[in-house]
């Protein structure tokens, strides 16, 4: 993917030289919360699934209801290193150029619609963080938390993809991040929080919702891939790239790697199919509303 090392003011805080730190060292994958990429390591995963219990885990914008907070933390401390000296600038600046590259289409893209966009900001941070969803480790993996408006990134990750997951390369990346982004769309637009209420009133549905939610997500990154595709951004490589990743984060695909049984009752994100599926459903039509996963009778 061709890109530049700029992202928009004020999208990106980086933490990762210090600000930021959980308060309690409660997972924030305890609190159910998420919206994240399903990216984790696989012990990490059953674990979360054991805590989340049903279908906590991958909702975003925990609200009162919650238990947690639903206004943002103080303004971080938040520390950067210096760029000579930073052994990720490159994956740091590719990522923000991405974060900062998506939400503007999706500025336009409300414009269009007569409706207002406000931008999410990016955390960058290391090992561990506090957020107005709860604290995290970076165990977590990738996520977006609704209460404040932020997407939670350890650049360590990246690494952890290709050596964990064989989902490496840049697009792949790009794909995580466009992701994210997708669950701030689905909270400005008021899916998440209606979601959330469905699985409220019914329980039995919670794994059901939280799969649909996750797919649209993919979706969203795939309308966001469409543009990068139309202003010719893209390299021979990369959208392969982003379909394996796509794939490799497939509720199934890693249930197997942990030597589990594949029980599909129990996805909260989709299975590897329906994860490129709906990747490629945004990214062919390029459209928001080819993404309505939950209209649709079959995913």
């Amino acid at each position: 993917m061709r890109w530049e090392r700029r992202s928009r003011r004020g999208d990106v805080i980086d933490a990762r030289g210090g600000g930021m730190r959980p308060r309690s060292g409660l997972p924030i994958g305890r609190a159910g919360v998420g919206g994240g990429i399903g990216l984790v390591g696989l012990i990490v995963y059953l674990l979360i699934s054991s805590l989340g219990g049903g279908g906590g885990g991958g909702i975003p914008g925990l609200g009162a209801d919650s238990g947690f907070p639903s206004e943002a933390p103080a303004a971080p401390d938040a520390q950067g290193i210096p760029a000579a000296q930073d052994p990720e600038r490159d994956l740091r600046d590719f990522s923000a150029y991405v974060f900062s590259d998506a939400q503007d289409t999706w500025q336009s893209t409300f414009r269009r619609s007569g409706e207002t966009y406000e931008r999410a900001q990016l955390v960058l941070y290391r090992n561990a963080v506090s957020t107005g969803c709860g604290d995290a480790s970076s165990a977590v993996g990738p996520f977006y938390c609704g209460a404040d408006q932020r997407v939670y990134l350890d650049l360590s990750f990246y690494n952890d993809m290709e050596r964990q997951l064989g989902a490496g390369g840049e697009f792949a990346w790009a794909y995580v991040i466009a992701h994210e982004v997708g669950h701030h769309v689905q909270n400005q637009l008021g899916t998440s929080s209606e979601v959330r209420r469905v699985q409220n009133e019914n329980p039995g549905d919670a794994n059901a919702l939280s799969v649909r939610l996750e797919l649209q997500a993919d979706c969203y990154s795939g309308v966001w891939a469409k543009t990068v595709y139309d202003a010719g951004r893209l390299e021979e490589g990369d959208i392969r790239d982003a379909i394996t990743a796509s794939e490799a984060v497939g509720d199934d695909r890693l249930q197997s790697r942990a030597g589990g049984r594949v029980d599909p009752d129990s996805f909260t994100h989709g299975s590897s199919e329906q994860r490129a599926r709906w990747f490629n459903e945004g990214r062919e039509r390029g459209e928001p509303g080819a993404c309505d996963t939950f209209s649709a009778e079959e995913l």
